[in-house]
């Protein structure tokens, strides 16, 4: 999950495919999505976070050689296919 062109989106990286990552913008760009929101868009992708997992929040930047740039936030979680999907 990172900000993407404004707004706070949440992907799911697939591994070992060529296939499109699903994908989901939530509407409100300011604010962080709370846990139950991240729990929702997952839920929509036919996911869920893997029982015991926990959401790992990392900076990064755009300019790493700025140390006066803004930070770009990303969290990540495991996640599994939902049962019934």
């Amino acid at each position: 999950m990172s900000v993407f062109k404004g707004r706070w989106r949440l992907y799911v990286v697939l591994l070992n495919t060529t296939d499109p990552w699903p994908e989901f913008t939530f509407a409100d760009s300011l604010t962080v999505p709370t846990f139950t929101q991240r729990a929702d868009a997952l839920s929509r992708l036919g996911l869920e976070p893997v029982p015991g997992a926990e959401w790992r929040w990392t900076e990064d930047s755009d300019t790493p050689e700025d140390p006066a740039s803004p930070v770009v936030l990303i969290a990540a979680t495991q996640v599994r296919s939902r049962e019934g999907w």
